[in-house]
């Protein structure tokens, strides 16, 4: 199958604080980062506001996903805690440069955005990678049902696009110009900086020229 959509760039936020751990140990999921500060059990609740490391790194809020709000738009079988576990084992970047900076302006620190070679990322990682068709991290405003499915391996979604996602959330399937929302890497990312086309830092507030 020949897709009718591809992306050459992915976007990723870096809250200011973590930039050192991230040059020294690469991009961690906050279920790594979390259980190597000996706070595993946070891997499966919400998180209403940011929380501070011991060494420093700060993990983000999930604010957009409250788990009254997050059980509403679960397949049967999951739970909020699932949910919660499965986003915090991924490392998420944006495939849009809008969405990205609508997550940069709702941010009250310094933040760099990081743009990396998609092509690249993927040659190396693609038997990690999945793509979503929503944000996976919203769950108000008439959220699209989730299951583990919203999760599309990379491979299979060059193959088949979103077929395997309607099938199994018994949704009506999504066009394949459907454009992915999110691609995720499990667990880490240690060579993040092979991959790094930009690197800039904003503050709080300051506009983002789009292309």
């Amino acid at each position: 199958m020949t897709k009718s959509y591809q992306f050459s760039y992915v976007y990723h936020l870096v809250d200011e604080r973590n930039l050192q751990s991230i040059q020294a140990n690469g991009l961690l999921s906050a279920a790594q980062l979390l259980e190597r500060a000996g706070l595993a059990e946070w891997i499966y609740h919400h998180r209403d506001k940011n929380i501070e490391l011991p060494n420093g790194v700060v993990i983000r809020d999930q604010r957009p996903m409250p788990p009254t709000a997050l059980a509403r738009c679960l397949a049967p079988g999951l739970t909020p805690r699932d949910w919660y576990a499965l986003l915090n084992r991924r490392i998420f970047f944006w495939i849009d440069l809008k969405r990205l900076d609508r997550q940069r302006q709702a941010c009250t620190t310094p933040q760099y955005i990081m743009t990396l070679d998609a092509k690249n990322l993927l040659t190396r990682y693609a038997s990690h990678a999945s793509v979503t068709p929503i944000n996976t991290g919203n769950a108000r405003r008439a959220p699209a049902r989730r299951g583990l499915e919203s999760f599309v391996p990379y491979d299979l979604w060059l193959n088949s696009g979103w077929a395997s996602e309607a099938e199994a959330l018994g949704t009506k399937p999504r066009l394949l110009s459907h454009k992915p929302v999110e691609l995720t890497i499990t667990d880490t990312v240690p060579d993040i900086f092979d991959f790094v086309l930009g690197l800039r830092r904003f503050e709080p507030g300051e506009l983002l020229a789009m292309p």
